[in-house]
């Protein structure tokens, strides 16, 4: 549990009665409340109300991984109904909401202007509910700017009222669908809607949705028109290297400024890679970039080397795991990491490194000139010898982080 005057922080604990008895005092007055997984009842839902109605300080309500249903949400809405209610962010993850309870969000929706930050993930929500909360999102009094919507039974149709909130809301920064199935079509329906939006968005989470090489040619022109554009994430979808090279034109468009890059298990290979370089060369505005779970191989990792030689490549972080890079991509990765300055954090988890290679990577690491902070090694098995030398490096150089 964390408190100060200002934050009450507790996670995964269950709440006697004396204890819930000691902390509605705190709900009275805390500008955070976070209580997630603590096992809130319907009941305890009805004292939150109550609590929220008389504490005009609240700027943040947490209460995820909670099994309130429709009807405790419900309840700790109407806490939040009050003229002095100042929210600005509101966490409902995983707690048990259907579609039947949006109407109610919908409606506190309207009575929020305050509000700018929704996480709804893990609710099976449906069509029919997204289009009730989308109903509510519309209104001109609400002025949300992030929403979170994983995993909540999503399908294509759900994207046409979504995109109707992106074309409306110029204040709209931030928005996760991942983990649905909205699929090609849905997609293309989201981007059209991105692409009439006079709104400044940020970060666009799409992992897992169905997404195709084909709108990849959408996405690219998200990523040109959008500026403000810092974070895309598009993991755990076929994109292939088809889908890479028709993304890069975007990326490598002068108003592109993108910041984070995830394409984890998205079919890429040595070729889609070579693209992909001509992107880092280019944009020192890149600083994070996942490829783990893409079939790179060592072709790939001499490509990805190649490029962090280059002066216009301002990579920070790099995750690699899973991409079957073998020892003999070792020794360019240990050149690499010497003569780099900018990589922070490389992950090499779960490839076919031995001894041989790990020894290459540890002999540049442990110089002094090697800024790397942390090198992660999950799933690689070594020698009892090489696991000393590991924990000596740790040792000698307290900057560096080897997880494994």
């Amino acid at each position: 549990m964390s408190l100060d005057i200002q934050s009450l922080d507790i996670q995964c604990e269950e709440l006697s009665d004396a204890r819930w008895a000691e902390l509605l005092p705190l709900l009275q007055q805390c500008q955070v409340v976070r209580l997630d997984d603590c096992g809130l009842t319907e009941a305890r839902c009805k004292d939150i109300s109550s609590a929220l109605r008389v504490n005009p300080a609240l700027a943040e309500l947490n209460l995820r991984s909670n099994e309130l249903g429709d009807v405790g949400v419900h309840c700790v809405l109407q806490g939040l109904q009050t003229p002095s209610c100042k929210i600005q962010k509101l966490s409902l993850q995983n707690c048990c909401l259907t579609g039947a309870g949006c109407g109610v969000l919908s409606s506190t929706l309207r009575t929020l202007p305050t509000l700018q930050e929704l996480h709804l993930s893990d609710n099976l929500l449906g069509d029919a509910g997204l289009q009730l909360l989308c109903e509510g999102l519309l209104d001109p009094q609400c002025r949300l700017e992030k929403l979170q919507l994983e995993y909540c039974s999503l399908s294509a149709a759900s994207c046409e009222p979504l995109a109707s909130v992106l074309r409306a809301k110029p204040d709209f920064k931030e928005l996760t669908v991942s983990n649905n199935d909205i699929n090609e079509a849905g997609v293309r329906v989201l981007c059209q809607g991105l692409k009439d939006s006079p709104c400044q968005l940020e970060a666009l989470k799409l992992e897992s949705c169905g997404v195709t090489s084909d709108n990849c040619r959408d996405l690219c022109g998200i990523v040109a028109s959008k500026a403000s554009l810092r974070e895309l994430a598009l993991g755990s979808n076929k994109l292939g290297d088809v889908g890479m090279a028709e993304l890069c034109p975007g990326l490598l468009h002068p108003s592109s400024r993108l910041r984070t890059l995830w394409i984890w298990e998205c079919g890429i290979t040595a070729k889609g890679c070579g693209d992909l370089c001509r992107v880092l060369r280019a944009k020192e505005s890149l600083k994070e970039l996942s490829l783990a779970g893409n079939e790179l191989g060592d072709e790939g990792a001499r490509l990805l080397c190649e490029t962090l030689l280059e002066p216009g490549c301002q990579l920070e972080s790099l995750w690699l795991a899973d991409c079957d890079v073998s020892d003999s991509s070792c020794s360019s990765l240990a050149a690499t990491l010497l003569a780099n300055h900018s990589l922070r954090e490389l992950d090499l988890s779960n490839n076919c490194l031995g001894d041989a290679g790990i020894l290459q990577l540890v002999e540049s690491v442990r110089q002094p000139g090697c800024l790397l902070e942390q090198l992660v090694l999950y799933d690689i098995y070594w020698s009892e010898e090489m696991e000393d030398r590991l924990q000596a490096l740790e040792k000698d150089k307290p900057s560096l982080r080897v997880i494994s």
